[in-house]
């Protein structure tokens, strides 16, 4: 007879990692658990015997098992498997009423550091099968250290993300800069408490004047600019295009141009997958900023810039939202049953600018490698069973219809553009086949000063002559009108 205070665990995976994780929990009584044996889908496995438990059928036997074998809890220890296999696993584990756990990352396996404190619970990462990189960021370090690093919409996911990174690489001095002072704030103090001997300024400015961006560049010479400051969600700038073009064409190009005449050596400019091929007025002004970019004349300061989709977490992005929908008792709202979106973690997203920085040369938009794009309606029924509710029955779920300005599907590369490799892992270069447009300087020129003006329908005619093929939103729009 079994003891009834000892739990007995099924492991998913009768590789590596789930030898180390049984070795872990066979080594630790204190944990009153015993494995009871492994599912795994090699057939080369089947009926043997493994680090003293025996694989009792491949992962199709999951709820026969449980059963049988009286299984009280599931650990998932495929760090490979691709994040279906993760939501797969985690509804048949939910439905069959048992606990689930999952082993660390691929790294942890391949450095033999599987520690029983490191089995956690899944979380929503798991289920988006984003693995993250592990970078070498050497290179980083040796261009980075000793010197000034400013960082734009450093408050922000992304920029606050790009800041702790920047840390570790020990720069002589790390500027903050950013217009919602709370933000910042919160990244300075967490900053100072965690790198106490790093120089770090905060700065509560407004890239929209021009003067003040120059002046502040100039003063502080940082040898690196980090461009994350955007407006960012779709629908706001469908409504205000002049708005849009104000933050994210006319203060960028400000610091562009700030940055040639102070001898900057790099900007990196933080792009976006709706920038490729847009549909919406702020991916449209992405894109304009990533051919401006292109644009420039060689010889100075290296532009660069790098695009991806949603980032975990990040605001504006579907899993907090569904998170915090969930917590409040439902409805889950997804815009369409078919959209799908490509994600990655933030810390993947910031190693992988950070990586692709210090390898363009100027003049080059990098795509990072976002695997493949997930149905975010099978996502918010994923999240709702991993927040331990059954979807519709006790969350329901809402189809809302597509926003203004958004896409069914998203892309990483333009119509007009080649993925190139670049001999880095998970970044591509994403090379023009075709020239950037006629009189770019002057039909940017133009577009900040309608913008500048709240001339609604002129910016919108300036965005569809800088972009062939543009739908622009229909108006009406805030602001003056065209006269």
């Amino acid at each position: 007879m079994r003891c009834e205070e000892t739990r007995r665990i099924l492991v998913v995976g009768a590789g590596e990692a789930g030898r180390m994780a049984a070795a872990e929990i066979r080594a630790h009584d204190e944990l009153d658990a015993v494995v009871a044996g492994f599912l795994d889908d090699d057939p080369a496995l089947a009926g043997r015997t493994v680090g003293n438990a025996p694989v009792l059928g491949t992962t199709a036997d999951l709820e026969r098992v449980i059963g049988e074998d009286e299984i009280d809890e599931i650990l998932i220890a495929v760090p490979t498997a691709p994040g279906r296999f993760v939501r797969e696993m985690v509804k048949r584990c939910r439905r069959a009423g048992r606990p689930f756990k999952i082993v660390p990352g691929l790294m942890e396996i391949i450095r033999g550091t599987v520690k029983i404190e490191q089995i956690r619970e899944v979380e929503v990462e798991d289920l988006l099968g984003r693995e993250t990189v592990e970078l070498d960021m050497a290179a980083v370090h040796e261009a980075l250290e000793g010197r000034t690093v400013l960082v734009t919409g450093a408050g922000g996911s992304i920029g606050s993300e790009l800041c702790r990174r920047l840390a570790e690489a020990k720069p002589g001095a790390l500027v903050l800069l950013g217009r919602g002072e709370n933000r910042i704030f919160r990244i300075e103090d967490e900053l100072r408490a965690a790198y106490p001997a790093l120089p770090v300024r905060a700065v509560i400015n407004d890239l929209r004047d021009a003067g003040a961006v120059d002046a502040l560049v100039g003063e502080i010479a940082p040898r690196a600019i980090y461009h994350a400051a955007a407006h960012k969600h779709v629908h706001y700038m469908e409504r205000d295009p002049a708005e849009a073009v104000v933050n994210n064409v006319a203060a960028s190009r400000n610091l562009v141009l700030a940055a040639e005449r102070r001898g900057v050596e790099r900007l990196v400019f933080i792009s976006t997958d709706k920038a490729a091929d847009p549909r919406g007025v702020m991916g449209a002004t992405k894109r304009v900023m990533e051919l401006y970019l292109r644009s420039r004349p060689p010889g100075g300061c290296r532009f660069i810039t790098v695009r991806f989709g949603n980032v975990i977490g990040s605001d504006g992005s579907v899993v907090p939202l569904f998170l915090r929908q969930i917590r409040r008792g439902g409805p889950v709202t997804v815009s369409h049953p078919e959209a799908t979106r490509f994600f990655m973690t933030v810390r993947e997203a910031a190693l992988l600018v950070l990586r692709a920085s210090v390898i363009g040369r100027g003049g080059e938009t990098f795509i990072l490698d976002m695997g493949e794009a997930l149905n975010i309606l099978e996502i918010a029924r994923d999240i709702i069973l991993l927040s331990g509710h059954e979807p519709e029955t006790e969350i329901p779920v809402e189809i809302t219809g597509l926003r203004e300005g958004e896409k069914l599907h998203e892309v990483l590369v333009t119509a007009d553009e080649e993925l190139v490799p670049v001999g880095e892992e998970k970044i591509l270069l994403a090379r023009p086949t075709a020239a950037l447009p006629a009189r770019i300087e002057e039909e940017v020129d133009a577009l900040v000063e309608a913008a500048l003006r709240r001339d609604g329908a002129a910016v919108v005619d300036g965005l569809a002559r800088l972009l062939p093929g543009f739908d622009p939103p229909p108006g009406p729009f805030p602001g003056a009108t065209a006269t």
